[in-house]
């Protein structure tokens, strides 16, 4: 009977690390978020004219659902979920990405690997301020045309 009672307190134990150990992120990560186009700088262009992603916490991973006016007018919707593993997850309705992967740096911090046809294209170092409100990826890898791209967004959450 003791160890049984042992072994529930461990298993709770566990299941609590897990659960709150994914809520600072989730807190800091979730949410709608904002591209502040004129406190962002696209290399090499164009800026987009605006971006609105909705964000949420799934478990172990998030889930990103985006609507972008590309410069040219153009609508872009894209949808993704991924675990915080590093595995490949699809992504639908990107014309520059058909897979992401992710990994959780830390609470406030992720690394965003984004491929097509099995390729690297570019990775997203995202940070996400302390106070939640808002975060800063940088953007480095190329384009579909060979094109070395280095951009640094501003997102402020709504």
């Amino acid at each position: 009977m003791r160890r049984a009672s042992i072994a529930v307190c461990v298993l709770f134990v566990f299941c609590s690390v897990a659960v709150f150990a994914q809520a600072p992120a989730a807190k800091n990560m979730a949410g709608t978020w904002k591209l502040d186009a004129a406190k962002s700088k696209f290399s090499p262009g164009p800026t987009p004219k605006s971006q609105i992603a909705k964000l949420e916490a799934v478990d172990g991973g998030l889930k990103v659902v985006s609507d972008r006016v590309e410069a040219d007018g153009k609508n872009t919707h894209f949808e993704w979920t991924a675990k915080f593993d590093g595995k490949d997850a699809p992504v639908t309705g990107d014309p520059g990405r058909d897979a992401v992967s992710v990994k959780k740096v830390d609470d406030y911090t992720l690394d965003i690997t984004n491929k097509k046809a099995g390729k690297v294209t570019t990775t997203i170092h995202a940070v996400y301020a302390k106070d939640g409100k808002s975060r800063t990826e940088t953007v480095t890898g190329t384009d579909a045309q060979g094109h070395k791209i280095e951009n640094v967004t501003q997102w402020t959450k709504q």
